[in-house]
């Protein structure tokens, strides 16, 4: 109580929460890690963050930063833990257009970013699902990658700059807008995908980029995944790299998102076993600005690609958007897969990643092994296709931990076997502590954890996350 008493006088009674007050923190997104925290601080800026994290760490009382707590593997379970929220720390404090940089605090929600600089005819790329609650600081925190990864890089490419609170309650200044420093260790880059266990991220100094004045949008079917990567290298060639999104969705997922959605259209007349969202961006006037007949460049570069592959059948069915309504109807498809995954039970929900030209060989060998593992198991799968980021989600036919971590290795070893990771954007945090501990190479292991030692020796930040053992 002495300490609740401390940050009370610290940071007002009214950003202190404890008990039935921390119902909201206690869980993340998955509700498979809950946990009550000893208590929950909403500071309102990086002097109060580095008061709190002083008082705890005097304490020895465990830190969890949390931010928009989307996360899906355990990152924020904070048991008898001070849980850090910089959901007060909301503030865009710049936008630099001339610069194509905006400063902005760890507890900004992605959408409102989105905003702000579209104010400015620019945009911030990372887009997901969640973007309607996610902040900056989790993001940053597990270097999320999302949908536009194919043309502008997941979080940690676009961060130039951090502001960071240590264990010790130091502040680290690293909040630079340069595109080149080479004075020495590049130390913002420890932090991002760090998950907090290093410290406590309250700002960053993001890029921004011009807003395509236009956008051309479709479903495409194909008759392979062979065939998505021929439709898609064809289109960055000509387009100039413009390729934004490059999404596969699989039919049962297709299934999936009908049945739970009533309202929802099916993408194509027919059902076809591999269904593509693509979307190009067109910045240059010569590709946006309209016709006389009001039809879009981009858009008509677009269908002409399109039709010359249904011709020679590597495309079997396209449907382009003509509108901004029938491209926020293909988005809304694609954003709406996470909660039909996560709906039954039991699961396995993987995050990996392979070579672009290997998506299609994961997927045969792992339905392949599934099968023999678990012959009436179920899949769904849907994948940022422009970056290799598959998202495999198997339903074993009973909740039987050592199945599910039979085929959890099952697919761990598919994805390495083909040169692959078995984490791609989603972060370690608890639940993917096994693969760290079986999968990473041990000299990775033993350096991570020299530095984990060195930034917090007491492991008090965000401690069992990450780092197994």
């Amino acid at each position: 109580m002495d300490l609740i008493d401390k940050l009370r006088a610290a940071l007002g009674d009214a950003h202190v929460l404890t008990g039935s007050d921390c119902v909201r923190y206690a869980s993340d997104w998955t509700g498979v890690y809950s946990a009550q925290p000893l208590a929950v601080v909403r500071p309102g800026n990086t002097a109060e963050v580095s008061a709190a994290v002083k008082l705890a760490s005097t304490a020895g009382i465990p830190i969890v930063p949390v931010a928009g707590n989307t996360g899906l593997c355990g990152g924020t379970y904070a048991p008898d833990s001070l849980m850090i929220s910089v959901e007060r720390m909301n503030a865009i404090r710049e936008i630099r257009p001339g610069a194509r940089v905006a400063v902005i605090e760890a507890g900004v929600v992605l959408d409102a970013i989105h905003a702000a600089v579209e104010a400015h005819d620019l945009i911030f790329p990372l887009t997901f699902g969640a973007r309607g609650s996610a902040m900056l600081g989790g993001a940053l925190s597990t270097n999320a990658g999302g949908s536009n990864v194919v043309r502008y890089g997941s979080t940690r490419g676009l961060c130039l700059g951090l502001e960071v609170v240590l264990p010790s309650g130091e502040v680290l200044d690293l909040m630079s807008a340069l595109h080149k420093d080479n004075s020495g260790y590049d130390l913002k880059d420890l932090f991002i995908g760090a998950e907090g266990t290093l410290g406590l991220i309250t700002a960053a100094t993001v890029k921004l980029f011009p807003r395509p004045a236009a956008y051309a949008t479709a479903m495409v079917a194909v008759p392979a995944l062979s065939d998505a990567l021929t439709l898609l290298n064809r289109l960055q060639r000509q387009t100039g790299g413009a390729v934004e999104a490059f999404e596969y969705m699989s039919a049962p997922m297709i299934d999936g998102l009908l049945a739970q959605f009533p309202d929802m259209r099916a993408p194509f007349a027919d059902r076809h076993d591999v269904n593509l969202m693509v979307e190009i961006g067109a910045t240059a006037p010569r590709d946006a600005t309209p016709g006389p007949d009001g039809s879009l460049p981009v858009v008509a570069h677009l269908e002409t690609v399109l039709g010359e592959m249904l011709e020679d059948g590597t495309v079997l069915d396209a449907v382009v958007a003509q509108n901004e309504g029938q491209r926020a109807e293909m988005w809304r498809r694609r954003e709406s897969v996470a909660e039909v995954t996560l709906k039954r039970h039991p699961f396995v929900n993987t995050d990996i990643s392979v070579p672009l030209d290997a998506v299609e060989a994961f997927l045969t060998r792992i339905g392949e092994r599934l099968q023999q593992i678990d012959p009436t198991a179920d899949e769904l799968a849907v994948a940022h296709l422009g970056d290799g980021n598959v998202h495999y989600i198997a339903y074993p036919t009973r909740d039987d931990p050592v199945l599910m971590d039979q085929i959890l290795e099952a697919i761990e070893q598919v994805a390495l076997d083909l040169g692959g990771s078995f984490s791609a954007e989603h972060g370690i945090g608890k639940s993917k502590l096994p693969s760290m501990q079986r999968r990473k190479d041990p000299v990775a292991l033993d350096i991570m954890a020299q530095i984990k030692v060195a930034l917090d020796p007491r492991e008090l930040m965000n401690p069992g996350k990450v780092l197994p053992g």
